[in-house]
Formats: structure tokens, C-alpha cells, sequence
């Protein structure tokens, strides 16, 4: 046929624009594929296809949807090595290094937290988040001077950024700063009184001024807000131990035991997706 194709004064085919041409074909398969395994939350199939793609053909997008395949299969290492490669080929896009942090948040590695932030900074330093996710990996290393500096930075870039209130309040109450905890308190209970994680605050706020009474009244708002609060029920079962009410104390350890039996935390089959979702909701508490 190419014989002839050649006689007649056509082209002959190319065997390696026809290879090309394959390859091209195929990465576009693959790589929708992925996407729609992606949307479908069937992340291991996903991640199959992104490999097989990028095998193919070098393709940022594609890294992209990869990391975000590897974070809900919980594989973090393996996505935060996929979020360097785009911040390499991408070195002023902001928004990698924030994403970066995230993962490290999720991994617990503060150290890389920290140096993700600091790129960041590097690019802009008019991002509040910025900030706010330092803050984290300080408070991650019990850094609470440096952590409390980071929140009162990016509070200063976006004054009604209830996070950083939430996070710096729970920070100068851990460093035995009550009353300064106390006004981050007062300003989340004025915009945002049903909200457990505010009002878990105002406990820990009365537990670090030894208003334990007080604070045990909070701890009480907290469970009616949410009967499921785990962090709740055990720091008012130690709270009302150290108040000698033993009876209250075992009420709330029996229900504590109950509430760990039935966490998906406890259960092997789908834990690690639950601990990164528990990773994101720490990151934005409050859901804003």
C-alpha cells in the first residue's frame, strides 16, 4: 500500500508519527479515565491511569488530579512528592506551597510545614492562610510564641478570620495567656455561639484561669451542641475527677467508651480517609 501511495504521489505513512499519534490517543484515555475514577472517588483506579499517563507523556495536570488521588487513599508522602515536582515547574504559583503545607499538616511533619509556608512567603506575603498554616506547624512543635506571632500576623492581613481567632485563642490559653485567650473567646462567641469548637475554646479559657466550675459548665455547652464530641467528654471526665464527682466522672467515661467503639477512627477498613478528612476539617475548624 505505501508502494502504491508513493507511486500515485501520495504519502506513505510514518511509522513514527503513527506511534506518536497512538500515544497521544492513548493519553487522553487514560488521563480522562482518571479524572472520571477521580470524581467518582475510585482514587486506587485513578491512580492507575495517572501513572500509566504520565508514563506516556510528561503532563501538570495530570500530577495535579495524581496528588489529589494519592491524599484520598491517604498515600501523603507519595502526594507531597508529586506537589514538589509541580512547585519545580511551577516555582511562583502560591498556591502549591499552601497545598504542600496541608499535606505536611496531614503527615505531621511540621518541619516541612514550615519550609512549604516559607516559599510561600517568598512569592507574596499579603496571604493571610499563609500565616495561619505556619501558626499550625509552630503549634505542632509547641512553638506557641512563634505560632502566636503567625496568628496575630495573619489577623492583621484579615481581622474577621475566625480560624486564626480559634487557633490563637486555643494557643495563649495553652501558654497560660487566659485573658488574652479570653478576647478571641469573646469575639467567636459574638459571631459564632453555637459553634462547639468556639465554645470548647471558652472552656479550655476557664480551665487555664482554675474556673473549673465555670469551665465545666462550657464542656457542658459543648456536648449539647455535639453529643458526639470525643475531645469533650474526656476533659470533662478529668475535670469533674480532679472536682471529686467520681459518679459524673464514670458517666462520662462509659459514654467516651462507647463513642470510641463506634468511631470510624476504630475501625480498620476506610481509617485512613477518615483520619485525612479529620486532617482537613482541623485545618478550617469552623468551616468557613
Amino acid at each position: 500500500m505505501g508502494f502504491w501511495k508513493s507511486f500515485f504521489g501520495g504519502k506513505a505513512e510514518d511509522p513514527e508519527e503513527k506511534r506518536r499519534s497512538e500515544e497521544a490517543r492513548n493519553f487522553d484515555v487514560l488521563k480522562y479515565d482518571g479524572v472520571r475514577a477521580l470524581q467518582t472517588h475510585q482514587a486506587g483506579y485513578a491512580i492507575e491511569c495517572f501513572r500509566h499517563a504520565l508514563a506516556l507523556q510528561e503532563d501538570l495536570e495530570v500530577r495535579d488530579y495524581l496528588s489529589q488521588a494519592f491524599i484520598q487513599t491517604g498515600q501523603l508522602p507519595q502526594a507531597y512528592d508529586e506537589l514538589q515536582k509541580l512547585a519545580e515547574a511551577q516555582p511562583d504559583n502560591q498556591a502549591l506551597f499552601l497545598r504542600m503545607a496541608h499535606v505536611a499538616y496531614m503527615m505531621e511533619d511540621y518541619g516541612a510545614m514550615g519550609s512549604a509556608c516559607e516559599r510561600a512567603m517568598l512569592i507574596s506575603q499579603d496571604n493571610p492562610e499563609i500565616y495561619y498554616m505556619y501558626a499550625r506547624g509552630c503549634a505542632g512543635q509547641d512553638d506557641l510564641v512563634n505560632a502566636e506571632a503567625m496568628l496575630t500576623k495573619a489577623l492583621s492581613l484579615n481581622a474577621d478570620y475566625a480560624e486564626a481567632h480559634l487557633l490563637r485563642g486555643e494557643v495563649r490559653a495553652k501558654n497560660g495567656e487566659s485573658g488574652a485567650a479570653d478576647e478571641d473567646a469573646a469575639w467567636l462567641l459574638e459571631r459564632l455561639p453555637d459553634s462547639e469548637d468556639v465554645l470548647l475554646l471558652k472552656a479550655h479559657v476557664e480551665r487555664s484561669r482554675g474556673q473549673l466550675t465555670e469551665a465545666l459548665g462550657w464542656y457542658d455547652k459543648v456536648i449539647d451542641a455535639n453529643p458526639f464530641c470525643m475531645e469533650a467528654f474526656r476533659e470533662r471526665m478529668e475535670l469533674r475527677t480532679r472536682l471529686g464527682d467520681t459518679a459524673g466522672a464514670d458517666d462520662d467515661r462509659r459514654k467516651l467508651s462507647e463513642l470510641m467503639a463506634t468511631s470510624p477512627l476504630a475501625a480498620t477498613d476506610g481509617g485512613i480517609e477518615e483520619k485525612v478528612k479529620k486532617a482537613y476539617d482541623n485545618i478550617n475548624p469552623l468551616g468557613l
